[in-house]
């Protein structure tokens, strides 16, 4: 057995992380990664980061690896990342870009932190406890797309609740199969309590009344977080991020509207591909519109002066 354990484990050595992919791509995301919307230029260090972080989650979320090797490939990751070791062409690729813009490693290296509570951390006990795991394992996207595009520091705020509240929107999402695949719940144990309901609901097939009430009051909880995020794609000054930023925060509207009404444990809480361009498209003109109107403005204000 022991001769067996240590075989596997060689061989865990000589694979790259990428060898433990779900499959998943920055296409197959709720919002959009680098879209079309984002300046070509800004696009392959975005790019490079959301594969070094999808492989970091997807060993994070890996069901039949170990809580030891997820730890031990997080840190490879972050060797290769550091420019420790060049074992993970995720994290020495990331490197490359971050030095060739003048980066820092910070952000991704925080998301390295939320993936190695992902692999110990099955549970949450209230809803400050969620915040503090999503300050590590989402609001440092934003922050790093912020940073990329060369934005104020005090874009971060907005960027936050925007991030944390897409993060919890996908944990609703996908609350039953978390629990499923690997015994984790992100929904908060006080709030399943005040429910009256437990854990073991997520593994039926329909949510009973007391579950179904602590998820649509925690989507409602998470739209008012949402709404904290609402001026930042008029606050940014890039014109093309402001559309994206936009564009996402209509899809989160329309996701945690459907989370306050729907059973994700039965029905569909996720956006077909035309309804998500619908609402894309809606969110990218509402900003294009907000922002000539505020320019003209400046303008005529300039004018009378």
């Amino acid at each position: 057995m022991e001769g067996a354990c240590s075989g596997s484990r060689a061989w865990l050595a000589m694979t790259g992380s990428a060898q433990f992919r779900s499959g998943k791509g920055s296409g197959d995301e709720n919002f959009p990664v680098a879209s079309w919307l984002v300046k070509r230029r800004h696009r392959p260090v975005i790019l490079a980061f959301y594969e070094f972080v999808r492989t970091a989650d997807d060993i994070a979320d890996h069901a039949n690896l170990a809580s030891s090797e997820k730890l031990s490939r997080l840190d490879r990751l972050e060797a290769s990342l550091l420019g420790k070791s060049d074992e993970e062409p995720e994290g020495v690729r990331l490197r490359e870009f971050l030095a060739l813009r003048g980066l820092p490693t910070r952000h991704a290296q925080d998301l390295l932190d939320a993936f190695r509570q992902d692999a110990v951390k099955h549970r949450y006990s209230n809803w400050d406890d969620l915040i503090d795991y999503c300050s590590r394992s989402a609001m440092p996207v934003g922050r790093f797309v912020l940073d990329v595009h060369g934005e104020a520091k005090d874009t971060w705020p907005a960027s936050d609740a925007l991030c944390a509240a897409l993060q919890i929107i996908n944990h609703l999402q996908d609350c039953a199969a978390d629990y499923r695949r690997l015994d984790r719940v992100y929904i908060p144990l006080d709030a399943l309590a005040a429910s009256g309901a437990n854990v073991e609901s997520l593994a039926k097939e329909k949510a009973d009344v007391r579950l179904a009430a602590c998820i649509h009051e925690l989507a409602a909880k998470t739209a008012v977080l949402l709404k904290q995020s609402d001026g930042l794609a008029v606050q940014v000054a890039d014109v093309r991020l402001s559309l994206e930023i936009a564009a996402i925060q209509s899809l989160a509207r329309e996701l945690a509207g459907l989370l306050q009404v729907r059973d994700p444990l039965r029905d569909r809480v996720h956006l077909t591909r035309i309804e998500a361009l619908a609402m894309t498209a809606r969110g990218a003109g509402r900003a294009l519109f907000q922002r000539l109107m505020r320019t003209g403005a400046a303008r005529h204000g300039y004018q009378a002066s």
